[in-house]
């Protein structure tokens, strides 16, 4: 395996009841990135990370993680967020940091010390002495968050951080996130809100129906579909159709169109020439929203032929 690579899986395989899960999936996170898992529900994102940290065994299919194909031998520098969330409810929020870090090898007294300061960087130290079943559920998810990086690990495995907070809570998080990857930590998450990962992922995987469909940076999926241009006349009539590329649809006061590959330049001159002139003009590169339902959208089509 790559010394550059925190995790490498090749054809991971792994079938419940018969049915195939996970059908065959590659991953390879480079080491101090955050690497986005996207995917519908019921995707497979859940078992391929369980397989990953060595929950669970594949089938079929090699894994590689932290440099050992024995990924529970390295579970101290690991810190996985799981997306059945739990914490004792009777514990204070500080204890309960600590405790997560000492299953990890933490001693308690360092535990303490660090998720004090943790509880204050996230903006909850006035909750340090609360019990969780006092707190909000998104202030315990964050307490959870911080209970898996309190012992500092290599790698954090977060599944589906974001269900259940409020934007602020969100806010938060992503900061934590990013300042974990500042401090070299390689990050794995995965979710089904196009937004975070937008923002957050330096590479991702796109899984649909146990397959991996895409993997590359975020500006490369975004790539798979062209820029879209938003056209408003000075002048319009039916005819203005013919001067417009293919498909171009009428929308309000202006017209909507795919750019051409070669660009903008000839579809305006030759508007510019008609007397149509141009009051007002954007063009909007595709967002990873819409690469994303392009990717799942094919790989349903495909599964159906």
């Amino acid at each position: 395996m790559h010394d550059n690579l925190a995790i490498s899986a090749t054809g991971l395989v792994k079938k419940f009841s018969g049915r195939r899960v996970v059908d065959g999936v590659d991953i390879a996170v480079p080491t101090g990135t955050i690497y986005g898992v996207l995917g519908p529900n019921g995707a497979g994102k859940t078992t391929t990370l369980r397989m990953l940290l060595g929950i669970i065994e594949p089938d079929e299919g090699q894994r590689t993680l932290l440099g050992t194909d024995r990924p529970r031998s390295v579970s101290d520098r690991v810190g996985y967020l799981p997306e059945e969330r739990g914490l004792y409810p009777a514990m204070k929020a500080r204890e309960a940091i600590a405790f997560m870090g000492a299953l990890r090898g933490l001693p308690l007294r360092t535990g303490r010390k660090r998720a004090a300061e943790l509880l204050e960087t996230a903006g909850l130290g006035h909750a340090a002495d609360d019990k969780i079943r006092k707190l909000s559920k998104g202030m315990a998810q964050l307490i959870q968050l911080l209970g898996s990086i309190v012992h500092q690990p290599e790698l954090l495995v977060l599944d589906e951080p974001f269900s259940g907070l409020d934007p602020v809570n969100q806010e938060r998080l992503e900061a934590l996130i990013l300042a974990e990857r500042d401090r070299g930590a390689t990050i794995v998450l995965s979710t089904h809100v196009m937004a975070h990962a937008e923002r957050l992922c330096d590479r991702l995987a796109i899984i649909a129906k146990g397959r991996r469909r895409f993997e590359g940076t975020v500006a490369e999926a975004r790539g798979l579909l062209p820029m879209q241009a938003t056209y408003t006349p000075r002048n319009d009539d039916a005819h203005i159709a013919d001067y417009l590329p293919e498909g171009a649809q009428h929308r309000g006061d202006g017209w909507r169109f795919t750019v051409p590959d070669e660009g903008t330049e000839q579809v305006l001159s030759k508007l510019i020439g008609a007397g149509y002139g141009i009051s007002g003009l954007s063009i909007e590169r595709p967002s990873l929203h819409d690469a994303f339902v392009k990717i799942v959208g094919r790989a349903a089509l495909e599964d159906q032929a």
